[in-house]
């Protein structure tokens, strides 16, 4: 059963009356993809498709705009990190989170070999794949800023404000519909379900802990894997 307020001592819902709400939506939305279409352009003029750097460059992006989203939202009118879900959380929970995240990895990596067999072989993430394969310091920056920055920024942009924001609809407008918006800004392309589901095991954990940590450590174990197995896989061809 999904539950989201927590409960004070004598079992009555809490609610924090200074909650994000449709303005940090707008803001946060705004300022990511002004954050976004702007930089990435200037990625594209400046480096070459599927290079290293442009690898790099866009994971790096993908964290930063994140982060910046969250904070245009968090000056508008809400000074509360609580109010955010910036706020500690169990052991087990985070223990979930990595859980939660191994298993969007097998659960992708089926449906990855499904198309594969059945002869989709294209892919937009060429650059990633270029920089996690790069060599030694690549791959080392690569994982920092995909397996690190880029979990921080998506998190505390789609899952601290837009799922926190949705609450009020309750848990299934909240988790799949922020999971739906999270993925279609990723593309309709092979990324799809991938940061679809990883958008449903994060806004889970969101909902249910009012914390955004689990969902961050959800998206660093699902990232980081990603990235080791292209290196992996890069060094034995």
């Amino acid at each position: 059963m999904l539950t989201s307020n927590p409960l004070n001592t004598s079992g009555k819902t809490v609610r924090n009356e200074k909650e994000p709400g449709w303005p940090e939506i707008g803001i946060m939305g705004l300022v990511y993809f002004v954050l976004v279409l702007g930089v990435a352009q200037i990625i594209n003029w400046t480096t070459e498709d599927a290079s290293v750097i442009s690898g790099i460059s866009f994971a790096a992006l993908s964290g930063l705009a994140g982060l910046g989203a969250f904070l245009a939202a968090y000056i508008l009118r809400i000074r509360s990190r609580e109010a955010f879900g910036i706020r500690g959380t169990s052991v087990r929970w985070l223990l979930a989170g990595i859980g939660f995240g191994i298993g969007v990895l097998v659960f992708t990596r089926v449906f990855a070999l499904i198309m594969y067999y059945i002869g989709f072989t294209g892919s937009t993430q060429s650059s990633y794949e270029s920089a996690a394969s790069g060599g030694t310091l690549a791959f080392i920056a690569q994982f920092l800023m995909i397996a690190v920055l880029t979990p921080l920024g998506e998190e505390f942009a789609f899952r601290a404000v837009l799922t926190n924001a949705l609450k009020k609809y309750g848990p299934w407008i909240s988790i799949i519909g922020s999971a739906l918006i999270f993925a279609t800004v990723h593309g309709l392309n092979e990324v799809w379900l991938s940061a679809f589901v990883t958008g449903l095991a994060a806004g889970y954990l969101f909902y249910r802990t009012g914390s955004v940590w689990p969902g961050v450590i959800v998206h660093a174990t699902y990232n980081g894997s990603i990235t080791i197995l292209t290196a992996v896989v890069a060094s034995s061809l």
